[in-house]
């Protein structure tokens, strides 16, 4: 499958702007045209900015006329619904009439901007205005920019770009996961709570559906062949020259023979196919009759379950997950699909975030293990300094983590992991090559297989995120800043030949915060992680997670985020300045979930 333009098919939200101003005639006549230019400004910092999934430039809608009352705010509440409007930004360089002008549409994030000029007072209709959505119960956010403009300066201030763009992020993944589906292929792996699928969650709190198929659905397409054979011979094509096998870790008389491995090779690539196909569906499949299995779920994200019922008998699918989480195939360089190892859906749904609100590549992890300074010491000898020097946390998984993972992409000549349309086909290559093959451990993957292995080069500004769900508070969000790390390749060997060292590894050292509850160590953030697995995005990006998560009404238990990079919407100051965390949970309980 060459072409995914049916992946996104229903097309992608937009932005509207709402250009807001006094109905007063004379009041009216003399504003106009400044109103319409400030639109127009953030119209445009918002396309330049910020891309959709596919990497064209995000779409935004201003309303042609300014909105000074009740008819015309309803002409613009029909024109973005027909214009497919998913976030909103209201712009007002003066007083206007705030329950006139007001949108009440409670499912659309809606920011608004008040200029901050005397002669004519945005920031008294930006408080007034608040003061409605609030008692109204529509929480909006508020920006307003530090210092003082002039009437006749139309440009956007930096303290007000940076809002902007932080909020529209965030609406902008809101909008992209509406009406979408989480696939459940298989059920619970190992009797790990993530991998329960809370309906209630996924509909109240995002806006998507479910989906489910049994593990022997791919069973049944592998033996009877549907799935692409023309794409499969082209990926095992590109698999033979790309993927290289590293060491079988197993003894001699527990490793398979070589032509058991050719076999689990091509097994390997067709799930991978099918996986992605039952995601998004195949056009090509219905020109071979299936037209069913050519429709796809929809699902912007999925899980496997793999362990045990498929992996004692079938390879496991770590293949499948670590290149469809890639930004890169036998297809060349797209974006990355979203698939959770264990069919753990919760970190499905972190991950997803995190790919939404950066378009690059996440990695899927165990938080396996806090060595200490003087663990690291004991065993190796070395002594950790720098970031590390209170303590690494090491992240490893079997499959999902994405080959983007390695670093070998690169920004002025520093490791990064890049959105899908700034990789060149050297930095894949040299993804590709970072990374080795292993066969599994067979007393783990009884059905054989491959798993992924490299080591993430340091030096990278990174996120760790979890979401949790917990009963009688629902989902809440925890959050790491932090940067990767570069070992000694002798401290990293023998660090990592204590766990599982055929799968990747992400050696991680949060950003501390002396004097926190949390992150005045490395320990306690290991000691406070809510779950086994967490999803790492590059970059710093703990602002706008917080952001979005204030969108979905879920709140945020722990962070190391500077308090000045926190914004959520007006109405959380109402519930306590003192204490931001605590009012952030009683501002989520009260608004309740976004979609009921």
């Amino acid at each position: 499958m060459t072409s995914s333009s049916h992946r996104y098919g229903a097309g992608f939200p937009k932005i509207g702007i709402r250009p807001i101003i006094d109905r007063r005639r004379l009041v009216k006549a003399a504003l106009k045209d400044m109103t319409l230019e400030l639109a127009a400004g953030v119209a445009e910092l918002l396309s330049r900015h910020l891309r959709y999934p596919d990497g064209s430039p995000v779409q935004c809608v201003v309303n042609d006329t300014c909105i000074s009352g009740v008819k015309e705010a309803a002409q613009c509440s029909n024109y973005f619904a027909q214009q497919g409007v998913g976030v909103i930004v209201s712009v007002a360089s003066g007083w206007c009439y705030p329950l006139e002008t007001i949108e009440t549409n409670a499912q659309l994030p809606h920011a608004i901007w008040g200029f901050n000029g005397t002669e004519r007072p945005g920031a008294v209709y930006l408080a007034a205005l608040h003061a409605a959505h609030n008692q109204k119960g529509l929480p909006a956010f508020k920006i307003y920019g530090r210092n003082v403009q002039d009437l006749d300066d139309a440009s956007i201030p930096s303290d007000v770009q940076e809002k902007l763009l932080q909020f529209a992020r965030a609406g902008l993944v809101l909008a992209l996961l509406k009406g979408k589906t989480y696939l459940s292929i298989g059920s619970v792996s190992m009797g790990i709570a993530g991998c329960i699928v809370n309906e209630t969650f996924f509909q109240r709190y995002l806006g998507m559906r479910n989906a489910y198929v049994d593990m022997t659905e791919v069973t049944r397409r592998i033996e009877y062949g549907i799935f692409d054979g023309e794409e499969f011979d082209r990926a095992m094509a590109w698999v033979r020259e790309h993927c290289r096998e590293g060491e079988d870790p197993n003894p001699l008389k527990a490793q398979l023979d070589p032509n058991r491995k050719k076999a689990d090779w091509e097994t390997s690539v067709k799930m991978a196919l099918i996986v992605r196909d039952l995601m998004v569906g195949n056009p090509k499949l219905a020109d071979r009759g299936y037209e069913e299995e050519a429709y796809g779920y929809n699902a912007i994200a999925s899980g496997f379950q793999g362990q045990r019922e498929w992996t004692d008998h079938y390879p496991s699918a770590d293949f499948l997950e670590a290149i469809l989480n890639s930004s890169f195939d036998w297809n060349g360089i797209r974006e990355p699909y979203t698939v959770a190892t264990e069919n753990d859906n919760l970190n499905a749904v972190t991950m997803l975030m995190g790919h939404l609100l950066t378009n690059a590549a996440q990695i899927f992890a165990d938080v396996r293990t806090y060595w200490s300074p003087e663990a690291v010491k004991r065993v190796t000898g070395y002594e950790l300094t720098g970031p590390a020097s209170d303590g690494i946390l090491h992240l490893i998984n079997s499959g999902p983590a994405a080959l983007d993972g390695t670093g070998e992409q690169q920004r002025e000549g520093m490791p990064v992991m890049k959105p899908h349309w700034e990789i060149g086909a050297e930095e894949a290559e040299r993804c590709l090559n970072a990374t080795s093959w292993r066969p599994t451990y067979r007393d783990q993957f009884a059905g054989g297989g491959y798993s992924s292995d490299y080591l993430t080069r340091g030096n990278m500004p990174v996120t760790m995120a979890r979401i949790n769900l917990v009963e009688g508070l629902g989902p809440v969000l925890q959050l790491a800043e932090g940067y990767t790390l570069d070992l000694p390749p002798e401290v990293h060997e023998k660090l990592d030949s204590r766990t599982t060292p055929t799968w990747p590894t992400t050696w991680f050292a949060p950003r501390l915060i002396p004097g926190d509850p949390v992150f005045d160590e490395v320990y306690t953030v290991m000691e406070n992680w809510g779950s086994n697995h967490c999803a790492v995005s590059y970059g710093h990006i703990g602002g706008e997670l917080i952001t979005l998560a204030s969108l979905l009404r879920i709140p945020v238990n722990m962070h190391n985020v500077p308090a000045k990079k926190l914004f959520r919407p007006s109405a959380w100051g109402a519930f306590g300045t003192k204490d931001a965390e605590s009012a952030d949970f009683r501002a989520c309980a009260a608004f309740g979930p976004l979609y009921g």
